[in-house]
């Protein structure tokens, strides 16, 4: 007989998903004012067990997201700060030879947490952005020959800042390919800026909220969304927005199998929030754009200079199924 608690939980009715999502999102409100799409987004990219890219200016909100979603998920915490001198083992770890025992000792880097917030990853050089490679595909890391599993839940989240600013590097198609989608948070509108100026720091009110949902329900969660039904029509219409990128003139390349793969999770994961039993194609449509936007390369003369502009196009382009 198997006494995993964790086993016995997932043959169970964990209380309401539903409402236990709601209030993730309602208590995270609180922290990023006027921002509600951009945190169910994230949700949902956690639940499919995904990384998330945030990109935008300085002071928009990105590493305060991050912490919130941490805190109200009751995960286990590190934010590693990229810079150009950042090096592959401030990341993962080093061995320390211990002269007492002559041997080495492998002391965990911050990638060993539940959540871990890459800031600014774009101004850390190519070398130190491969070091999350192998941890946010493998959720793993080696080390002097060594396999070190990390944390379950492993969710990356990324800062970028855009790249005409001073002191970037480009993350690499293979690096932006691991992020299952990439966000903007964009400026608050008035009233809500109003309310940001005028009421507390947001770090003092995070600190007073109580955690929404356990770890251990996020794993319950997390292996619900893959048994979302998917229909044969849903799966058509996917894989007919795949075969679009891929034959139009509007792209560089089209959609790899991965990223079809990454955008069927992902809307199984809206739809899991949704309440949904089956996944729809207003899922599929609300996750589309966060998840191919930085995977295609709009062609010269496309017309197409913004993700939320692919994604319009890829919609427009494609009939429903």
């Amino acid at each position: 007989m198997n006494n995993n608690p964790l086993l016995h939980l997932l043959e169970t009715p964990a209380g309401d998903p539903i409402a236990a999502i709601n209030s993730t999102v309602s208590q995270l409100s609180q922290i990023i004012l006027g921002k509600e799409i951009q945190i169910r987004l994230a949700m949902a990219c956690l639940l499919a067990r995904g990384h998330l890219l945030i990109e935008d200016l300085p002071g928009m909100g990105k590493t305060t997201l991050a912490h919130a979603l941490a805190h109200c998920l009751g995960l286990t915490y590190n934010r590693v700060q990229f810079t150009s001198d950042i090096l592959p083992a401030d990341i993962i770890g080093v061995s320390v030879f211990d002269r007492n025992n002559s041997s080495f000792h492998f002391h965990k880097g911050p990638i060993f947490a539940q959540l871990v917030l890459a800031d600014e990853v774009n101004r850390a050089t190519p070398k130190a952005q491969s070091a999350l490679l192998e941890a946010m595909e493998e959720q793993q890391v080696t080390a002097d020959g060594h396999t070190y599993p990390l944390s379950s839940p492993f969710f990356v989240i990324a800062t970028q800042n855009p790249t005409y600013q001073i002191g970037t590097y480009p993350l690499p198609e293979s690096q932006l390919d691991r992020f299952l989608m990439r966000l903007q948070l964009g400026y608050p509108d008035a009233a809500h800026e109003r309310q940001l100026l005028s009421g507390r720091d947001r770090r003092d009110l995070l600190s007073e909220m109580p955690v929404t949902l356990l770890p251990a329900q996020l794993l319950i969660l997390q292996n619900r969304v893959p048994k979302v039904h998917v229909s044969t029509a849903l799966l058509d219409y996917l894989q007919a927005i795949v075969s679009y990128t891929r034959t139009s003139n509007k792209f560089v390349a089209g959609l790899s199998p991965r990223a079809g793969l990454a955008l069927l999770r992902a809307a199984q994961a809206w739809a899991l929030m949704q309440g949904h039993t089956g996944v729809l194609p207003e899922d599929l449509q609300a996750v589309l754009t966060p998840v191919i936007g930085h995977r295609l390369v709009p062609a010269e003369d496309a017309a197409l200079n913004k993700p939320a502009e692919i994604g319009a196009h890829v919609l427009q382009s494609v009939a429903v199924q």
